[in-house]
């Protein structure tokens, strides 16, 4: 059975406790205390509006301090925290997080209960213990109850919330790295109650190697760049904070007929090749990125294939009335089956070799890398960014080394394109290469996808958001864009 913790044991509970009797774990749930030491050490297991010409300053704005005092007093006044059973918080409807009109309030009730779903193995392997250490006594001085699960495997997560009684819970809590929230993501959407069970409010607790996600939050809610734990209580204050923000979500759809939805971004080529050959340097943490980017410009490759989106600012020049929405499945509007030639008002990229491909729903692509500096995109828009064949393994370098803090597109390196976009196609041309989306594997073929625009919540500092989410089955805002004549419609 899961360990259910709620908020009112806390205050007599902070200090070491052991779970008591009756709260061991099981096949679900694998959970001890961080002072067990079975369990401690153990490896094993304000937003801004796109800049012309693709080119930007970080986020530039006055910030509050990383970590307040008071939350340095909780941070290190309850770091031993253990959880004590208690009954099952009450089930709540994701009606109750809307108002009588059927608008949102944009924040959690208080209390409120979550349910956790952490990988222990996820990153350097010590999500269990930080959750303790970091996230729980945080939780316990702002009113919310959880219950923790541990996932075991690939797609266990995935496998949870399409089956779970979604109502128990007014959020899921996703603890580990940017895959575990595509898993969960993904059980949501293949739901035969998908509508109501994605609209579901979902908060991202870094303890993986990449945790782009977390990072984008992080610097949407205006704090500064940071990794590790000091993420991880950022993230967790603004669970304690409750606000909720609706986040775009990318459909896509493979030449064997696979659908799905990635959170985060879709890669192909160079990064897609350092993000999987890393993966041996796992327990490294976010240094598996720097190097497996560098063995990969050692032996720098180039990926022969055709490129073709949908550039934001035509699509505002160009709309009309919505198609409506198919009854079954989140309508995919402005796209064609990838067997006939896409639209003519989109723009096609000549066929050539390209050493990356990447479209980005967010800020950052990793928790130190800030690959978006021009700012949130409006709804319906993500980032699409490409490196044709022919740019020198320094001047890579260079744009790897600039990304930390954003300033890469001031490099003027002439073989990096930038551009906002709704929709694209892609379709690899010699086999070479593979895609990761969202950091995980998808075999090398045609693969084309578009931007659902405010289909989610997600926990957030982020204060604008609109009055109310439904699934939008067309992008509402015009954007800006950034690419070369030759290129354009």
């Amino acid at each position: 059975m899961p360990v259910r913790a709620a908020p009112g044991a806390w205050s007599q509970n902070l200090m070491g406790r052991p779970l008591p009797q009756g709260a061991a774990p099981d096949s679900t749930s694998a959970v001890s205390s961080p002072s067990d030491p079975a369990t401690a050490g153990n490896d094993a297991g304000a937003p801004t509006a796109p800049a012309t010409g693709g080119e930007g300053e970080p986020h530039g704005r006055h910030r509050e301090a990383r970590l307040g005092s008071t939350d340095k007093e909780l941070k290190s006044g309850a770091a031993a925290a253990d959880s004590v059973r208690t009954a099952p918080g009450t089930p709540r409807q994701r009606g109750e997080v809307m108002d009588a009109a059927g608008g949102s309030r944009n924040t959690l009730p208080r209390p409120c209960h979550v349910l956790v779903l952490l990988n222990p193995r996820g990153g350097k392997g010590k999500a269990l213990q930080l959750f303790w250490s970091h996230v729980q006594p945080l939780l316990a001085q702002a009113d919310v109850s959880f219950t923790l699960m541990l996932t075991e495997r690939r797609n266990h997560a995935r496998e949870l919330v399409r089956a779970e009684d979604l109502r128990r819970w007014d959020a899921l809590v996703v603890m580990s790295g940017d895959g575990l929230i595509h898993e969960v993501v993904n059980g949501l959407m293949e739901r035969p109650d998908w509508e109501t069970a994605i609209q579901k409010p979902l908060c991202s607790l870094p303890a993986g190697s990449g945790n782009a996600v977390a990072a984008s939050l992080n610097y949407y809610a205006g704090y500064e760049q940071v990794t590790k734990e000091d993420l991880l209580t950022n993230c967790t204050q603004l669970l304690c904070r409750r606000l909720l923000a609706p986040m775009d979500l990318l459909s896509l759809q493979t030449a064997c007929g696979q659908r799905l939805f990635s959170v985060l971004s879709l890669a192909w080529g160079f990064i897609a090749d350092v993000d999987l050959e890393s993966e041996k340097f796992r327990r490294l943490g976010e240094m598996r990125f720097t190097l497996g980017a560098c063995l990969r410009l050692v032996a720098l490759r180039t990926y022969r294939g055709s490129l073709a989106y949908l550039p934001a600012e035509t699509l505002a020049s160009r709309r009309g009335p919505s198609p409506a929405r198919a009854p079954q499945d989140p309508a995919d509007t402005h796209v064609v089956p990838l067997e006939q030639p896409v639209p003519p008002h989109w723009t096609v990229v000549p066929e050539q070799d390209f050493v990356l491909v990447l479209v980005l729903l967010h800020s950052h692509l990793a928790s130190d890398l800030f690959t978006a500096p021009m700012g949130r995109c409006s709804a319906g828009t993500m980032h699409l960014f490409y490196v044709r064949a022919g740019v020198s393994r320094a001047m890579l370098l260079r744009l790897f080394l600039a990304m930390e803090k954003g300033r890469h597109m001031e490099c003027h390196c002439p073989h990096l394109v930038y551009v906002p976009v709704v929709a694209f196609r892609l379709e690899p041309k010699d086999g070479k290469g593979v895609f990761t989306v969202d950091g995980e594997l998808l075999i090398s073929e045609a693969v084309q996808g578009q931007v659902l625009p405010n289909y989610f919540w997600m926990v957030s500092g982020y204060r604008e958001p609109p009055p109310s989410l439904k699934p939008q089955p067309s992008p509402r805002r015009k954007s800006q864009q950034m690419l070369p004549p030759s290129e354009r419609p």
